[in-house]
């Protein structure tokens, strides 16, 4: 890694911009771009530069408000602040603020990715119920070489050690496992549902991945059930403890709520959900579609897959393959899906399933991401196809972060449009 430039370590007095995606605002200081932590847009801060790599921008933190925003507000945690815990980017910011921002990078991203303004399509971020706080109701601790747990801070392998987060539901954010010592560990997590607390131990894995990455964590339940159920709805869904369920309590429905309305899965359609996980898209799509219509699911992980075929039992027109998604798998489907609907990992889709999933040629696609960048890019493989932008949403199911959720509809573009 490159060594620090010359204005590491160094305190610059400068004028806040733009909210930049990643958690940071934009300012400019000789000529050169630093992304700025802890700050607001409009405020006037020292800032001490915590990374100078000498290209083209810096990172800092503000360590001194000159001339606050009139959405500044004192953090809730104790340990949110410069050098501090990592996990929140905007506990210094009202709700109405965050959100905001998060509306502004949606747009930002949109503009500079895709090529396109999305102005006349998107309201804004969404609030879902239960506020700024005690909405997770799991958490990922790390574990420090003596035993303590607490957070990462930012960009970094250090530990915050801390009693309890704000963000955790009860038994999650206050956990008790929080005040134990969990020598040998790399991390623990707790997570809450109808069946009560699990708690999981992460052990270091074995062998070495490349470039010197440590291997993935091998993980066990060591306190509460090893299988959590999940409602949505007035259908019940299990998952595996370690499994993949969303965080914030509304957060399932919600997304479900809007694919559905964008999508319109109509009876006897058939449709195809990609990167699946246990099932919980897959079961909706099926209730809709009704017993004339199909749903076809992949999913990679073979413990969601076992999950699926569990939460989809009573539903014999609807089932979750395991395959990754690539050009291959989809091919092999030998399906003409009149609806597909994908909530892919953070990178999103890509240009070559996007360009294998636009050849099928289903009416719509519904779009899940947690990136809106990597959406942005996604839609614009899917414009250049001939395709259109007809929907889209954004979500604050992450709040105090810089994360959240959108949902978009992509429909083919009108003959001669």
């Amino acid at each position: 890694m490159a060594e620090n430039g010359p204005l590491f370590g160094t305190v610059v007095e400068v004028e806040v911009g733009a909210p930049a995606h990643g958690g940071s605002c934009v300012a400019r200081h000789d000529g050169r771009v630093i992304f700025v932590r802890h700050a607001l847009p409009g405020e006037l801060v020292r800032a001490r530069v915590t990374e100078d790599r000498g290209g083209a921008f810096c990172r800092a933190d503000a360590v001194e408000i000159l001339r606050p925003s009139d959405e500044r507000v004192a953090p809730p945690c104790p340990h949110a602040g410069p050098g501090r815990c990592g996990g929140c980017d905007w506990q210094h910011a009202s709700g109405a603020a965050q959100r905001d921002m998060k509306g502004a990078i949606v747009r930002e991203q949109f503009e500079r990715l895709a090529g396109i303004d999305v102005a006349d399509l998107f309201a804004g971020v969404e609030a879902l119920p239960g506020g700024l706080l005690g909405w997770r109701t799991r958490i990922a601790y790390a574990v420090r070489p003596d035993g303590r747990a607490g957070l990462h801070r930012h960009r970094s392998h250090q530990v915050e050690v801390l009693d309890a987060c704000p963000l955790g539901v009860p038994g999650v954010g206050d956990a008790a496992a929080l005040a134990r010592s969990w020598p040998g560990l790399t991390g623990i997590e707790v997570a809450r549902s109808a069946d009560g607390l699990s708690v999981l131990a992460h052990r270091p894995g074995s062998g070495r991945q490349a470039r010197g990455r440590r291997p993935p964590d091998r993980v066990s339940v060591v306190d509460g059930p090893s299988r959590l159920t999940q409602r949505v709805g007035e259908r019940d869904f299990t998952v595996a403890a370690d499994g993949f369920w969303q965080v914030h309590p509304d957060a399932a429905a919600t997304f479900a709520g809007a694919v559905l309305a964008a999508v319109a899965p109509q009876p006897g359609e058939t449709v195809l959900d990609l990167y699946a996980g246990a099932g919980m898209l897959t079961a909706l799509l099926a209730e809709a579609v009704g017993t004339t219509g199909n749903v076809i699911g992949l999913e990679s992980s073979r413990r969601a897959v076992a999950d699926a075929a569990t939460n989809l039992a009573d539903l014999p027109w609807a089932g979750v393959r395991q395959a990754r998604v690539d050009e291959a798998s989809l091919a092999a489907l030998g399906v003409d899906p009149d609806v597909i609907v994908l909530d892919p990992p953070r990178a999103g889709a890509g240009r070559t399933v996007l360009a294998a999933l636009l050849a099928m040629r289903p009416r719509a696609i519904g779009y899940v991401a947690c990136d809106p960048a990597a959406l942005a890019r996604d839609v614009r493989v899917a414009l250049d196809a001939g395709w259109q932008l007809s929907a889209i949403r954004a979500f604050d199911a992450f709040p105090m972060t810089h994360h959240l959720e959108c949902v978009a509809l992509l429909t083919p573009a009108p003959s001669g449009g």
